[in-house]
């Protein structure tokens, strides 16, 4: 929705800042669709599962698409949310079934990799349609992406069963691990320094970097590389010291942030922030997805879902704030100070919650325990014994 923001402002009639809303509304659709379809479909085979949210996914693009006006392309924006959550937290659960142990968080990271070519790929495809061919033209592109999408599911995906002892109150008793809540926080905090930035990168483009509107989707584009290099460093990184990549990406991207302000003004140093950028903002969702699983144990999948509800509270919040602070007449670059400080709260929070992890463990971690609980899906019933020293 992003680089889309300006056409839309301008076709129906409203400010980017307003325009800015939709990209939360997608957000709170995931915020609410996570936790209820994950906990509805909790006996659902995990890939009939993922083919429903996928074509829950669809008709909400597709409405988004056929929108009368602002307030119908709002609903529709809900929609197409809802099934986001639960189908990133499902797929994250099946990818880490699908590996040896020691290498869930590369699993996980090789699935997050379809987010960022889509930012690679698609975002800046998303704003030249939008350009070109109006921002409606994008929404119908996008559905029909969703069907072929559906279609690698039904063929590629293989058959994983619903473990027989998951429950509806097992999976909400383990969201409810302080560990898992303190990481769902990390995320809201961190991750919306990210979409503080991101939500308004197109028009920073234009408006303060000095580039045409054509120059948008390049920039967007390099973005998206920086994602998938993030990504691609964020899996092996997380599987040997998951806490301190944590702390790590949060820490740059507060710096990076911060410096955004001053290479903005220099067309190449920009553009070099702007891949820097995408590279700390998204190392930190790995990290965090293994965490959230990792502490739920027995029961990963409602805490997984709820993390994309994390990220995309992030999302909403961010865009929020971003907007609110250029529509007090603090200028285009104003987000990053709002993101460097959402960012620094997020590591506090971490930090916080790994001084309390190892002060509750006397130094000992469960996380070769919780690997294999993660591979088998939540199957085994009783912890491990271990005497692990702590990694994480």
């Amino acid at each position: 929705m992003m680089g889309l923001l300006p056409n839309v402002a301008d076709d129906l009639g409203t400010s980017v800042p307003t325009a800015g809303y939709l990209v939360s509304a997608y957000a709170i659709g995931v915020v609410i669709g996570a936790p209820l379809l994950t906990t509805v479909g909790s006996r659902i085979p995990r890939k009939r599962m993922l083919l429903l949210l996928m074509g829950l996914f669809i008709v909400g693009n597709l409405a988004s698409a056929l929108a009368p006006g602002f307030g119908w392309l709002l609903a529709g924006r809900v929609l197409a949310g809802l099934p986001h959550g639960a189908f990133f937290g499902v797929g994250a659960v099946v990818a880490a079934r699908l590996v040896h142990e020691g290498r869930q968080a590369r699993a996980v990271a090789t699935m997050f990799l379809g987010l960022t070519v889509a930012n690679i790929v698609g975002v800046p495809a998303a704003t030249l349609l939008g350009q070109h061919l109006g921002w409606r033209a994008t929404f119908l592109v996008v559905t029909v992406i969703g069907l072929v999408a559906l279609a690698a599911l039904a063929r590629l995906v293989p058959y994983v069963p619903v473990d027989a002892q998951q429950s509806v109150r097992r999976e909400v008793r383990a969201l409810g691990n302080r560990q898992v809540l303190l990481g769902l926080a990390t995320a809201v905090l961190g991750f919306g320094g990210v979409f503080a930035v991101y939500s308004y990168l197109a028009s920073m483009t234009t408006e303060v970097m000095g580039f045409g509107e054509s120059s948008v989707t390049l920039v967007l584009a390099l973005f998206g590389i920086g994602m998938t290099l993030g990504a691609l460093a964020a899996g092996p990184l997380t599987d040997r010291a998951l806490r301190p990549t944590l702390y790590g990406s949060l820490a740059t991207l507060a710096l990076v942030l911060v410096a955004f302000r001053f290479t903005v003004h220099v067309q190449w140093m920009a553009l070099v922030t702007v891949v820097i950028l995408g590279a700390v903002g998204f190392m930190t969702t790995t990290p965090l997805q293994m965490l959230v699983m990792q502490k739920a144990k027995h029961a990963p999948t409602l805490a997984s879902a709820s993390n994309h509800s994390a990220f995309n509270l992030a999302n909403a919040g961010g865009a929020w704030l971003g907007g609110m602070a250029i529509a007090a007449g603090w200028g285009w670059m104003s987000p990053t100070l709002v993101g460097a400080v959402l960012a620094v709260l997020g590591l506090a929070t971490a930090v916080t919650a790994g001084l309390l992890d190892r002060g509750g463990r006397g130094g000992h971690d469960l996380a070769p325990e919780v690997s294999r609980v993660v591979a088998s899906g939540g199957a085994q019933a009783e912890p491990a014994a271990t005497g692990a020293t702590e990694r994480v």
